[in-house]
């Protein structure tokens, strides 16, 4: 689903603010003995105890500037552009927020793009774009564009009225390309002339141009719906219609009222979108359609362009996500032909992947997971070679160095606990060198030429690192060292600071199965409370070697041991692991999530009539389905904005897992919460946001209604205006404390 995972670590967060290394070397100070507790007002309060969080970090196209997002001591959700001159040494603000903000508040349509993107609750910059000379940025704020160049000018592109989406520069950087009206516009940066539409004007209200449709942007991982050519004379355009598409009423309740919101929206067995391509040229006179087949009911997974311009790739996708075809377009005519096709494993699905790299003279480097794990391939003259194997998975293809053959990936070959970066020649693809630290979790990313690596790494106490590497690892310049000590935000709670511990308990089969735990200081004798957070759905990974942020910590200095196990179906474990999941949500999952509260009972430390459980979204599903099937086992269950009827989710996550509900009917009524939620005999908390758009609220009113209905007692708290994300420094906590309020009440917490 792209269901939103409500981690409890913030370790997929590029963190901290960019600082000289000089800076901090000589700023340690010895951690106090005695550390303060760690309430939840400080763990939500700013400025962030992981430091404060960057995002987006980019290298100017001439490589002197290393540009971030860096939020802002006293508001950790508002964001302004800082880059840091690598010739000069020096960082400062390039862009702040504060004075360009025009406080107009975001369109709908705006709105929804950034729940879609994660990032509903972030202001200031979220986006920003360098031009092709390294002298202006162009940076998106309140529905504006605004052009800030290096020398301090701001200048706002002509024509705009506010309300832009998607906006993006032409490769070469002189013009520019948006959405408005559910038209495709451009035009020059320079202020010499407006942008004008380039996509006709539609007389149904249902047709979008130049935009990704829904499914897409929340599952695909898809957010753009138009394409530049390398030379920008041309652009490859989605136009959709969404007519067919059902229309249902969102309730966005709040605390001044309740505002709705006619939605199309693709519910699993329903028609999706009807989409098409074309190929457009700058100019809007020429205008080519692309032959994505006589099966219209389709997704248009990827598309991309070759090097030279002179060929279209798009990724097609069927509908049941059993086939994905690589077609290879002409853009003057339209015309395809099937490069390539990958089809899944029985019973399994295709995951979609942006693990691929087009090379110059047409080879491909491309992530497979035919051989039962996501490894890489060279695609050449329609031959086809392996270059990693094993019982581990790529994670992500960084960069190819194509003028030395070097690939550059991000993979667990070491530990699917703490990913790595490794790189190889590919005229030797068994020799990989690793180029990070077993002692960190690591994600990267790349610059297009595959030769600068921008790294960031966290550990148990250490929250995440970023910094600048050459394409042998090598350690050029902490973009971010964030070392806790001196006036970090966490140096005062270090000394109390209590280390994860990891290990492994067999599933049913026999499969390992990763848990984490995380204790206070035990004494001898005594018996401790469990607060357990699980997710348990496919494409999450809960536990893991890195950071696992403060909240955690905040509960075990609450008494409580933390703990969480990755069930079937999880990340990252390759496709027989993630499959178990097929056709079966619900019972190979909560299963394991058994297995590892039987676990903890069997400890001598933990008390086993107070182990709880915890989940949101996905998670607060298994709340669900695990009290259930098992009563008893759980002494209480919290479940976040739960799917209750998997027939109110969408059709690109539902289906790939679960098929067509009007042809498995008897499969979404076994997987669904509702039917045997009059079994649920312990304590139940459910927790929603009453304007969630993508767990809609209808999901707990079903629930709420059936357990009324059947006499079930359970207790309920509900955020008026809130989505999917329910936050905010008082919000968060205000959540977090019922939790809590609600085990202590029910003689299952710590009683702190």
């Amino acid at each position: 689903m792209r269901l939103l995972t409500r981690l409890l670590a913030a370790s997929a967060l590029i963190a901290a603010v960019p600082v000289l290394a000089a800076e901090t070397k000589d700023s340690a100070v010895t951690a106090p003995q005695a550390a303060p507790a760690l309430t939840l007002e400080r763990v939500f309060a700013s400025p962030s105890l992981a430091g404060p969080v960057p995002r987006a970090v980019k290298l100017s196209p001439d490589g002197r500037y290393v540009t971030v997002l860096r939020n802002r001591p006293d508001d950790r959700e508002r964001y302004d552009l800082w880059g840091f001159d690598r010739k000069a040494g020096e960082w400062r603000m390039l862009v702040d927020s504060k004075k360009l903000s025009s406080g107009r508040e975001l369109s709908e349509a705006e709105k929804m793009q950034r729940e879609r993107q994660r990032i509903g609750d972030l202001k200031g910059i979220v986006s920003y774009e360098w031009t092709a000379d390294s002298q202006t940025v162009l940076v998106p704020i309140d529905g504006d564009l605004i052009l800030a160049g290096l020398d301090g000018s701001v200048r706002k592109i002509a024509g705009t009225k506010g309300g832009e989406l998607d906006p993006s520069l032409s490769p070469k950087g002189a013009h520019v390309a948006f959405l408005r009206d559910q038209r495709l516009y451009f035009g020059p940066v320079d202020g010499k002339s407006e942008p004008q539409p380039v996509t006709p004007a539609e007389t149904a209200a249902t047709v979008h141009w130049g935009e990704a449709e829904f499914v897409a942007q929340e599952e695909m991982n898809r957010f753009k719906g138009y394409w530049w050519s390398p030379d920008g004379a041309r652009l490859a355009v989605e136009r959709f219609d969404e007519a067919k598409v059902g229309t249902v009423t969102r309730a966005a309740i709040g605390a001044d009222g309740t505002r709705t919101f006619e939605q199309r929206y693709p519910a699993a067995g329903t028609p999706n979108a009807d989409v098409s391509l074309w190929v457009i040229g700058a100019d809007g006179q020429s205008r080519v359609q692309v032959d994505l087949g006589s099966d219209k009911d389709i997704y248009l997974a990827r598309v991309d362009w070759a090097p030279d311009g002179k060929t279209l790739y798009v990724q097609r996708e069927d509908r049941a996500q059993t086939r994905l075809d690589m077609l290879k377009i002409d853009p003057a005519t339209g015309k395809a032909e099937v490069l390539f096709t990958e089809t899944a494993a029985k019973g399994s699905w295709i995951n979609l992947s942006d693990g691929y790299r087009f090379l110059a003279g047409g080879s491909l480097i491309w992530t497979s997971e035919r051989d039962g794990f996501a490894h890489l391939y060279h695609f050449k003259a329609g031959r086809w070679t392996q270059l990693t194997k094993g019982e581990w998975v790529v994670t992500d293809l960084l960069g190819v160095d194509q003028k030395t053959g070097r690939v550059t990936f991000l993979g667990t070959k070491d530990d699917v606990l703490a990913p790595q970066v490794y790189a190889f020649d590919l005229k030797h693809p068994d020799k990989l060198d690793r180029l990070t630290d077993l002692a960190f979790h690591n994600s990267a990313a790349m610059d297009r030429k595959g030769q600068t690596l921008v790294v960031t790494r966290s550990a148990d106490a250490q929250p995440p690192q970023s910094y600048l590497a050459d394409a042998t690892g090598k350690r050029l310049a902490w973009i971010e060292e964030n070392r806790v000590e001196g006036l970090h935000p966490y140096a005062p709670f270090l000394a109390s600071h209590r280390k994860a511990e990891f290990g492994t308990i067999p599933a049913e089969d026999g499969t390992p199965l990763h848990w984490m735990m995380i204790t206070p200081p035990l004494e001898p004798g005594k018996r401790y409370p469990v607060f357990s957070y699980h997710y348990g759905g496919p494409h999450a990974q809960v536990v893991a070697k890195g950071w696992q942020g403060a909240l955690a910590q905040a509960i075990v200095d609450k008494g409580y041991i933390y703990f969480a196990i990755d069930g079937r179906g999880s990340d990252n474990r390759g496709v027989a692991f993630e499959s178990a999941l097929g056709r079966a949500m619900g019972t190979v999952e909560v299963a394991d999530q058994l297995a590892g509260a039987r676990y903890l009972k069997s400890l001598a430390f933990v008390d086993p009539a107070r182990v709880s459980t915890f989940g949101w979204s996905y998670g607060g599903y298994m709340t669900l389905k695990m009290l259930e099937q098992h009563p008893g086992e759980w002494a209480a269950g919290i479940a976040v904005a739960p799917v209750t009827r998997w027939e109110l989710y969408d059709t690109h996550y539902t289906e790939r897992y679960l098929g067509d509900p009007n042809k498995e009917p008897k499969v979404y009524e076994t997987s669904g919460a509702l039917k045997d939620a009059a079994k649920i005999t312990d304590p139940l908390l459910l927790i929603h946001g009453m304007a969630d758009d993508n767990v809609v609220f209808e999901n707990s009113t079903a629930l709420i209604a059936k357990l009324q209905g059947e006499a079930v007692p359970f207790e309920m708290m509900l955020y008026p205006g809130f989505t999917h994300r329910i936050g905010g420094p008082k919000v968060a906590k205000h959540l977090y404390e019922t939790v809590f309020r609600f085990l202590d009440r029910h003689g299952v917490g710590s009683g702190q």
